[in-house]
This record gives structure tokens, C-alpha cells and sequence, in this order.
């Protein structure tokens, strides 16, 4: 067993290098993609060197592009935890929920009711309101607004008789919570409804078992675990040959091409690949592995309890600033439920105002309410900026957390 090695980690990342005003960078936009491995470059610029061509041609660099889409489906495969023909690739997490929710509204009828919540993204609200149009109820799920977690007395409520799909996040992008996606698919299977949850927030901060969650489909975004800017969909296999996709007719009916007609993005599959690698890596210098599932496990295992740490001391240093409100989880009994994402608003200074400051000194957060607009019109705080969102990953240091809190306690107004 090796300690959880942070300078080989940051040695890995290139970005970490850089300097704003003669600061650091300090890269906690994590929530909104992170920064990605050296071989993460390397793999994209030797796809495009080396590879580059559309599929199932009779020659070399097609082929080799045959080759670098099986690869990416295993690596994301054993990410998640299921076969490789159960992986779809897409631009983006939004996109495939789209897909998926346009395909499923196939067979809607009127009086169909689906379950979401004012936790979520809005990738996993829109797509499934648009059904509305078709006759679908929707069923808003309510939140606790002292920490931001789901209210599940409400979720038992609206999941029933009728309901045909419950659509959750795993957790919140804007605050952290981690939600309770088991009880919730098995409340959903009760009924004989489908679950779809949206993992892009998780995905970077700990192990995904598609199996044992028993989810009938799970989204998650590449470029927020340092990968490029793609988006993966896991389906049960007999779901993803029952539902209909809208595609061009000379495309693969079978799974899972059927799922993505048209041409994909090569290069980012090879960096797809690369930064599963890096993982794995990660995880074999940890404790050594026999299968790259395993390796991955214990990285995420390890990321996971490296993250806690980091929240403790962030959550901590943010409550002792004077004025500033804490949207979410902040008891450290409690962490296992949330990820090391906050949000905070700062008496006297909007959102905005905070992000511009903080990005002058090199430190990038964001404002707003990251698509997670149900959740900031839930808490009153939409229409005055929404909140500021400090989001950490594995590769930032306590260093780092105590020039943010540094930073924001001179900005206090008052001060």
C-alpha cells in the first residue's frame, strides 16, 4: 500500500503550471471540467497523427480508428462497471439525454408520469419536460432547503402507479449532495419504472457500479474526470434494443452503434482512453491491482478519502468567515453525502463579484447557477446571481484552499 502520492499527481497535469497575474492558477472550476493528464494530450495528438479516419474502411488508419472506439467502450466499461456494448458515446451528457428521453416518448401516453427533482441539472429536467408535450405529468421532487438534500417523504410520495421513469442525479453540481440513488431505484423498480441518473458530478469523486445500483441508465461526462469534452451513456442492454433512437437509415440498428448515428469524435475517444489509463495508474500505485476494474476502484476509493480531507478544512474555513451563507451539507459527521463541491454566497458582494476578484488573484470559481436553475429558484437566490461554486478535485491542495480562504476573507465587506 502506497500513500495517496499528490506530486506525481500534479506532475501529471500540465494546466497546474500556469500563472494568472503572477499567481498560481488555482483550478477550482473542477464541477465545470477539469484540467486532463499529459497522456491525455498525447493520445488525442497521436490519434490525429496517426489514426485519423472515419469507421470500417477497408485500410490502415480506419481500422486503427475501429480500434480506438473498442478500446474507449472497454476503458469506459470498466470505469462503470458493465459491458462494453452498453456504453454510448456522445458530444455531451445533455445531447444523449436528449436521445434517450425523445426515444423513450415513443411510447408515452397521456397520463404517464415521470419523477424529477430540484436538485438536477437541467440536462436531467428538460429533456424529460419536454414529454410534456406529449401528455406526460411531471412530478417535481422537493428539496430541504437548510442542506440541500433531497426530500425523500416527498419522493415516496410522487413515485407511483403511474409513474414510468424517475430521472436523479447521483449528486448535486451546484451544492454536492450525494443522493440516495439506490433507495431510490429500487422505489422506482417497485413500481416498474425505469431510473436514469445523472453521474456527471460524481463521476470524479468515487467508484460507479452500475450493477449493483441497478440503474437502467447512467450519464456521465468524460471532460469532468479529465478526459476531453465528451459525454458516455450506460443502458441495460435490453433497453437499448427496446427503445427506438431516431437515426439515419443506413446506420447500425444494432447495439450500441444504433444509439450513435452519425460520425464521432475519434480524437476524444483516444483521450477518453488515456485518461481512464491515468486512473488506473493512479490506482496500481496505490496497491496493485489484477484487473483494471480493480485499479480503478481503489483510485476512486482513494480520491474519494483524499477529497474528504480537503472538505473538511475548506467547509471549515469557509463557516468562520463573518457573513458568508453555506448552501448545503456542513456537519463533517455527514460527508459521506456530499462531494467537495459548495456553494457560498458573501454579504455585500454578488456572485459575479466574487468569481472576478478571486480570478484576478488566479483563483477560478464559478457563478451563476450552473444549470441548475430549479435549485437556485428553490433557495431565492436566481434572480440576485445565484450562488458562487467552489468545486475541488484530487489533484488541489489544502495550500490552495487556505489562498482561497485568505482571499475571500479580505474581500468581506467590512473587512
Amino acid at each position: 500500500m502506497h500513500a495517496f502520492d499528490l506530486t506525481w499527481i500534479r506532475a501529471q497535469f500540465p494546466a497546474l503550471a500556469q500563472e494568472v497575474n503572477g499567481h498560481p492558477a488555482v483550478f477550482f472550476d473542477g464541477p465545470g471540467g477539469t484540467q486532463v493528464p499529459q497522456r491525455v494530450i498525447d493520445a488525442v495528438a497521436d490519434y490525429l497523427i496517426h489514426h485519423n479516419a472515419n469507421t470500417h474502411g477497408a485500410f490502415a488508419t480506419s481500422r486503427r480508428t475501429d480500434e480506438t472506439i473498442d478500446a474507449a467502450r472497454a476503458a469506459m466499461a470498466d470505469f462503470l462497471g458493465c459491458a462494453a456494448d452498453e456504453v454510448i458515446f456522445g458530444p455531451n451528457m445533455t445531447t444523449l439525454t436528449f436521445a434517450i428521453s425523445r426515444a423513450f416518448g415513443r411510447d408515452i401516453r397521456p397520463g404517464d408520469e415521470i419523477v424529477l427533482t430540484r436538485l438536477d441539472h437541467d440536462a436531467n429536467v428538460a429533456p424529460w419536460k419536454a414529454l410534456e408535450e406529449q401528455g406526460a405529468i411531471i412530478r417535481m421532487v422537493d428539496i430541504d432547503t437548510e442542506e440541500c438534500t433531497l426530500d425523500m417523504a416527498d419522493m415516496a410520495r410522487a413515485i407511483g402507479p403511474r409513474t414510468k421513469l424517475v430521472a436523479v442525479g447521483y449528486a448535486s453540481n451546484a451544492v454536492g449532495t450525494i443522493n440516495d440513488v439506490t433507495t431510490i431505484t429500487q422505489m422506482a423498480h417497485a413500481v416498474g419504472a425505469l431510473v436514469y441518473i445523472d453521474a456527471v458530478h460524481y463521476a470524479p469523486h468515487g467508484p460507479i457500479d452500475v450493477q449493483a445500483l441497478d440503474c437502467d441508465f447512467l450519464a456521465c461526462s468524460p471532460y469532468k474526470f479529465f478526459a476531453p469534452h465528451m459525454g458516455v451513456l450506460y443502458g441495460k442492454r435490453e433497453h437499448l434494443a427496446h427503445l427506438r433512437p431516431y437515426k439515419v437509415r443506413p446506420a447500425s440498428d444494432d447495439v450500441p452503434d444504433r444509439w450513435e448515428t452519425g460520425t464521432k469524435n475519434h480524437e476524444g475517444l483516444a483521450g477518453v482512453t488515456a485518461a481512464i489509463e491515468y486512473l488506473a495508474e493512479l490506482g496500481q500505485r496505490i496497491k496493485p491491482a489484477t484487473t483494471r476494474r480493480a485499479a480503478l476502484v481503489q483510485a476512486m476509493e482513494a480520491i474519494k478519502a483524499y477529497e474528504r480531507g480537503l472538505s473538511e478544512q475548506l467547509i471549515a474555513g469557509l463557516l468562520a468567515i463573518p457573513g458568508l451563507t453555506f448552501y448545503g451539507i456542513s456537519d463533517p459527521a455527514r460527508f459521506d453525502m456530499r462531494t467537495p463541491t459548495v456553494a457560498v454566497r458573501l454579504a455585500g458582494r454578488s456572485p459575479r463579484e466574487l468569481a472576478d476578484a478571486l480570478g484576478r488573484r488566479g483563483i477560478f470559481c464559478w457563478d451563476g447557477n450552473y444549470y441548475a436553475i430549479n435549485l437556485t429558484e428553490r433557495l431565492g437566490v436566481e434572480s440576485d446571481g445565484g450562488m458562487l461554486r467552489i468545486g475541488l478535485v484530487h489533484y488541489n491542495t489544502a495550500e490552495e484552499i487556505e489562498l482561497l480562504l485568505e482571499a475571500l476573507n479580505e474581500l468581506r465587506i467590512g473587512n
